[in-house]
């Protein structure tokens, strides 16, 4: 499946204009539609989730001679990416302090980045579901916590 063939079916199940003037999806309109529409954020996760995943194997068998692999998602458990982990590292940090990272990072409202937040699991669900769970407050903490979880997955 192409890149055009993945914009027409996002394209597809939105009413809303969402392809921007580069003929891209415009990311920001499809995340005020569906952090408020539950059915078309499932319709849009059942066409993207799969694309990358496959990017995502593509990926790997280009980088197969590395010791182990680090894979960032905010949804692993929500699109079951759980299930191809060998170990599972949570990087969490008190709501309040992600909403500022957030707000920091990106140009949308704190009222949007709870409706996001919402549509997630709550890290004390996915705390329970990993290896490891890393608290991001201070980042010299952040990193002795994962120099430490670094040390335990050479042993292993």
């Amino acid at each position: 499946m192409s890149k055009k063939s993945v914009i027409k079916q996002v394209q597809s199940i939105f009413n809303n204009k969402v392809i921007d003037e580069r003929n891209q999806l415009d990311r920001k309109v499809i995340a005020s539609i569906v952090f408020q529409n539950p059915d078309k954020l499932n319709q849009l996760n059942k066409i993207v989730h799969p694309k990358v995943k496959e990017h995502f194997k593509k990926w790997l068998q280009k980088h197969n001679d590395y010791p182990f692999v680090v894979k960032e998602v905010a949804i692993l458990f929500e699109t079951g990416g759980n299930l191809e982990c060998d170990k599972i590292i949570l990087v969490t940090a008190p709501e309040e302090v992600k909403i500022n990272r957030i707000l920091k990072r990106d140009e949308i409202s704190k009222e949007e980045i709870v409706k996001r937040m919402k549509n997630q699991l709550s890290d004390d669900e996915k705390a329970i579901k990993s290896d490891f769970v890393v608290r991001n407050i201070q980042l010299n903490d952040t990193f002795l916590q994962i120099d430490e979880i670094l040390k335990i997955l050479k042993i292993s």
